[in-house]
This record gives C-alpha cells, structure tokens and sequence, in this order.
C-alpha cells in the first residue's frame, strides 16, 4: 500500500481510532501496527500524523505521559 492508495488524512485518522478502540492500544502503537497491516512504512505514516494536528496531539500527549519527551505547558481547561 502507497501513500496514492490512502484517500485522506481523514481517512488515516479514522483508522488509527478505531485500531485504538478495537485493540485497546495506544495511538503510538496503532500507527505502527497500521503500517505493517496495510504494509506502508512509518515515514509515509509520520507525514500523514503530521498532516493531522488532532492525531499529533493526542500522540504528543501520550509520549509525554510515557516521559518520551519533555512536557509541555498546558492552560488548564
């Protein structure tokens, strides 16, 4: 599978949530296990992630729960 057969960020986006709700696992991990599913490699993924602020987030907040990078400064809601 090339990035030419994945119609949408959209679409990438709606995949890894429900491989997060299916296989009750991190977003991380859904993005990895997405790759070696559809049988992409994980720069065509990044790209995508990066395309997705929503996906990025919800990445960046896990890596930082999981102290694999710095915390950022959050204004609290």
């Amino acid at each position: 599978m090339s990035i030419t057969s994945i119609k949408s960020t959209s679409d990438f986006v709606i995949d890894i949530e429900k491989l997060v709700v299916n296989k009750n696992i991190n977003f991380f991990d859904a993005v990895i296990l997405y790759c070696e599913i559809n049988n992409i490699e994980v720069e065509t993924a990044a790209s995508l992630v990066k395309q997705s602020t929503v996906l990025k987030s919800k990445i960046q907040y896990e890596a930082e729960g999981l102290n694999l990078m710095r915390k950022t400064a959050r204004l609290p809601i």
